[in-house]
Formats: structure tokens, sequence, C-alpha cells
């Protein structure tokens, strides 16, 4: 398993997929997320994400009438010390129509980008290599770290 890099200070942006990996420890991205937040529990840097993620945690949930994971979902997004989200501001909707024009970005990865990008994120954590599109971004893929079949990784 290779090793997540990550800043000495600063901001990490995870998108709502990191949060569904570590709330309902889904490996092996759960594994590789645990050093985050211990890194996150001892200051060495904090952890952002947009609103727009409390509704994309919460879809499969509701769907499915987990009330438990919804409200631990609620929990860590809106109350936990160690997770601050962003709001979805004017600003942010026109950096975001702009990566939708320019980086062929879907909506919400849009949204997701443009909120790192405006609040200077030393590093954004996702599982979607679009994000790879916002070259003033640094970003890390989870599943380049631990490909889900374990073989033909190629060395990078």
């Amino acid at each position: 398993m290779g090793e997540l890099t990550l800043p000495t200070s600063g901001t990490v942006y995870l998108d709502a997929n990191s949060f569904i990996y570590s709330i309902e420890r889904i490996d092996p991205y759960r594994a590789i997320l645990d050093t985050l937040w211990q890194a996150v529990s001892i200051g060495q840097f904090t952890v952002v994400t947009s609103e727009l993620t409390l509704l994309e945690v919460l879809v499969k949930p509701l769907k499915v009438g987990d009330a438990t994971t919804a409200a631990t979902f609620r929990t860590v997004l809106r109350h936990s010390p160690d997770v601050q989200m962003l709001p979805i501001t004017q600003t942010v909707l026109e950096k975001a129509a702009s990566l939708r024009a320019t980086m062929n970005l879907k909506t919400p990865d849009a949204l997701h980008g443009a909120t790192a990008l405006l609040n200077g994120c030393a590093l954004f954590v996702t599982n979607d290599t679009a994000f790879r599109r916002l070259s003033d971004l640094t970003v890390t893929v989870l599943s380049e770290i631990v490909p889900l079949d374990g073989a033909n990784h190629a060395s990078q």
C-alpha cells in the first residue's frame, strides 16, 4: 500500500467520497484516510469541504433508510472541530462556471474545485481523476495510491 503525502500545514480539501470512505469504513481507502485524520487530530493541518458534500454524502443513507449513518455524516460535517464546511457563495459559483466552461468539469466537481482553489487548499483528496485538470491544485487520487485490483499498477 502506498502512502498519502500530506502537507505540513495549511488546509486539505476532502471531497464527498473521502468522507464516505472514512465514515462508512470502506477499505482500502479508509486505511489511507486514517493517516490523514491522525495528522488532523494533532493540528498538522485543517480539513475543509464544500457545503455540497453534505448533500452528496446523505443521498445513499436517506435512500436506504440508514438514519444512523446520515446522523453521523451530519455530525462530522456540521459539528466536528476538525472539519469546516465552506459555503457555496456567488464567488464560488462564478469560479465554478469558469471551470465548467474551460475544463469541462461536471457541476459538482466544478463546485468542489472552485471552493478548494478560492480557499488556497494545499492538497485536494479525491478518487476522481477529473480533478487532475485543475493544474493550480495539488490533487491526490486515492486509487492511485491503492489500486483496486492490486495488480497492473504502473510505476509513476
